[in-house]
């Protein structure tokens, strides 16, 4: 294996690399657009000088005599079975990109015959002969616009003088974080598409490290989003550096062209295995668990285009559905579903994750299956400012299958949102960076398990919360309601009103039998013209009655009923007499009935007086016993609800809030001290006034 030369600095071809961009900026090209045409070649140059690496390396094994002409065949299988690609220009030929550019006049038949000259896999990845579906990287469409804009040439020259070969297989992948994150910078058209920044990769990195021992059981690492592989790739290569364990990496990711990035990069790496497509509805992965899993999917992206999918997903991956607006606990539910017996996972998440949806949802029910299955160790509030494109804050889950006997049942919170250093120049968004020593002090935090100033342990039962449905009967200033009016069984008092009226309108007919006259009315049949008229008619004014916003009296042949609003009662009144009858509604509606053989077409309308009943919910704190829960609740509701009640439903639901576990409230100044700089302000003030009446 090649070692770099330390006194070259992989990094410095960043600017390099980035640099080939003023030819695009020169052309017109936004900058936006930049990270489609940069990353084919950036790809490229990344392959040719591996594939030059390990031709020198098998040379330098075998001996110059291996390559000659007549061990051609055996040359070339040698080179297929090391599964990073082929070239016939670099194993052939012993021509390069660079060489290529030497001739301006040849140079486009030479380019087209060096990029068909890979391997089959190789010109997929790259897209070099996409017409149709898939087209990864798409070079070809980018050569076209290339060519459109006449600076192919120039371009591809740029590229060729990058020469790659010097570096390792860690040293690249250094290079191409950096790039890659760049991209980001430019290319995200929403905060959920994001870049995992270095800190927080090596920050997971040495969570998954403190709790991994030296073994010689393989490793198994699996990111279901893994993009181009940094965050993939990145923690393997920090566990290794720490831990002494064989690794082999999984990864998926349905974007063409960062697919392609990471499935180019798994080619120069020991057992890595990189798929295409959506993980939601279609999990290369189906039959595998894995030791670690890690993912920071995508924020606030809707899944209704494929709602039809997951919810008749037969894995059982998905205990409950989210809603369709944000994806976030799909994939914490995919997941799981992949962790072994033992397995352990990071993950990255925004905060609606924590809190999301009411008790009962999808969300809700998410979080109390992870947490009544115990898989949650830690949530770990990170610092603003984090990522490229987006200043929220974001918060790493850290799951665990396995949890050790004193954290069963329990769940730490971290809150890591002042351990960071600000960057001496901003990257995008990102203005902070968790530095190493804050990233020892979180773990150190982690693996001590106890409650420090900015991290706390709780019963996982916290986060529960009953929210109590009771049906509440209200009743007025006297205490009394309409509902103690009614019989056992009894719902409501139907009356049988002769008019009805609001102050504005009276309606005293309640069947009506002469229908509109026809050269009024153009166009209404005959037939019909009764029913249809009149419910037109009444309909809107029955819906208006409010016997609360206006008085609304009911007259029937013994009484009269309306409403009093300044004493919330129900009143009757008849013969003299005025009775308060309780707190109660007037319930008026009215229908259309069609003709019978007793009984023309007709507007029909009733009125009933009910009890006022109200439906409402109460937040109280959960209990695991669940007698002892449901004293609770009695005892809330004895202490808080002084109207009659009755038990509705109960529904337990889960949210995990920072802001009240670690809020602090705000310092106030004493009033002495307030005093003291008025008077000072005073005496100031009345300084300056003399100075200008001199």
């Amino acid at each position: 294996m090649t070692v770099s030369n330390p006194a070259q600095n992989i990094l410095q071809y960043e600017s390099t690399i980035w640099s080939t961009a003023d030819l695009l900026r020169g052309c017109g090209i936004k900058e936006s657009e930049w990270p489609s045409y940069m990353m084919p070649f950036f790809a490229l140059v990344m392959i040719e000088s591996r594939l030059i690496r390990m031709l020198d390396e098998l040379k330098a094994e075998l001996g110059e005599d291996a390559f000659n002409e007549s061990e051609a065949e055996e040359r070339i299988q040698l080179i297929e079975d090391e599964g990073q690609g082929y070239n016939v220009y670099i194993f052939e030929k012993d021509q390069t990109l660079k060489d290529i550019c030497q001739n301006d006049k040849s140079f486009d038949v030479d380019f087209d015959a060096y990029l068909n000259g890979f391997d089959g896999e190789t010109k997929a990845l790259l897209g070099v002969e996409a017409y149709e579906g898939e087209k990864f990287l798409d070079i070809k469409g980018v050569i076209a616009k290339l060519k459109a804009k006449k600076v192919l040439f120039s371009y591809v020259k740029e590229w060729s003088s990058i020469d790659l070969k010097p570096f390792n297989n860690s040293d690249i992948t250094t290079l191409e974080e950096h790039i890659k994150r760049r991209w980001a910078d430019i290319s995200a058209d929403t905060a959920g598409e994001q870049y995992t920044p270095d800190d927080v990769i090596a920050l997971i990195a040495e969570i998954i490290a403190s709790k991994i021992e030296d073994s010689d059981r393989l490793l198994k690492i699996y990111d279901c989003t893994c993009g181009g592989g940094n965050l993939l790739f990145g923690v393997e290569d920090r566990i290794k550096a720490k831990v002494n364990r064989m690794t082999q990496t999984f990864g998926q990711d349905w974007n063409d062209a960062l697919y392609a990035l990471a499935k180019i990069e798994s080619r120069f790496r020991v057992d890595s295995k990189i798929e295409h497509g959506n993980t939601l509805t279609d999990d290369k992965f189906y039959n595998d668990e894995f030791d670690v899993v890690i993912a920071n999917p995508p924020y606030g992206v809707d899944w209704k285009g494929f709602y039809p999918d997951i919810k008749n997903d037969k894995t059982q991956r998905f205990q409950y559905l989210p809603s369709v607006s944000d994806g976030q606990l799909l994939f914490m539910q995919h997941l799981i579903s992949k962790m072994n017996a033992t397995g352990m996972g990071v993950v990255v998440h925004n905060g609606s994750t924590l809190f999301s949806g009411d008790a009962g949802s999808g969300e809700s029910n998410i979080r109390k299956w992870m947490l009544d299955n115990d898989i949650v160790e830690a949530v770990i509030q990170l610092p603003t400012d984090e990522f490229f494109n987006t200043g929220i804050y974001t918060y790493l889950w850290v799951l665990n299958q396995n949890k050790p006997a004193a954290r069963k049942d329990r769940v730490m919170l971290i809150n890591a949102s002042e351990k960071f250093k600000p960057l001496k120049k901003n990257k995008g968004s990102k203005r902070k960076e968790v530095d190493e020593a804050s990233r020892l002090e979180i773990v150190d935090t982690l693996e001590k398990w106890v409650d420090n100033d900015y991290a706390r342990v709780f019963d996982k039962e916290f986060f529960y919360f009953n929210k109590q449905a009771i049906m509440l009967t209200n009743v007025d200033e006297q205490g009394r309601t309409f509902a103690d009016r009614l019989k056992e069984g009894q719902k409501s008092l139907k009356l049988n009103p002769v008019k009805l009226d609001n102050g504005e309108r009276t309606l005293t007919e309640f069947t009506m039998l002469s229908p509109p006259d026809p050269e009024l009315e153009e166009g209404i049949d005959k037939e019909k013209a009764l029913g249809i008229y009149h419910e037109l008619d009444i309909k809107p004014f029955i819906s208006s009655l409010d016997y609360k916003e206006q008085r609304l009296v009911v007259i029937t042949e013994k009484a009269q009923y309306s409403f009093d609003a300044e004493q919330e009662t129900l009143i009757k009144e008849g013969l003299g007499k005025r009775e308060a009858l309780g707190c109660g509604k007037i319930v008026v509606k009215s229908s259309f009935k069609k003709g019978t053989k007793t009984k023309a077409e007709r507007i029909e309308i009733t009125v009933e007086l009910t009890a006022d009943y109200q439906k409402d919910y109460e937040i109280i704190p959960y209990r695991r016993d669940p007698e002892e829960n449901q004293a609770a609740i009695e005892a809330f509701m004895s202490k808080y609800i002084t109207k009659p009640f009755e038990y509705l439903e109960n529904v337990v639901g889960v949210e995990i809030n920072f802001n009240k576990v670690f809020y602090k409230p705000e310092q106030l100044r004493s009033v002495e001290e307030i005093l003291d700089e008025i008077s000072t302000l005073d005496k100031e003030l009345k300084e300056l006034e003399q100075s200008l009446s001199l």
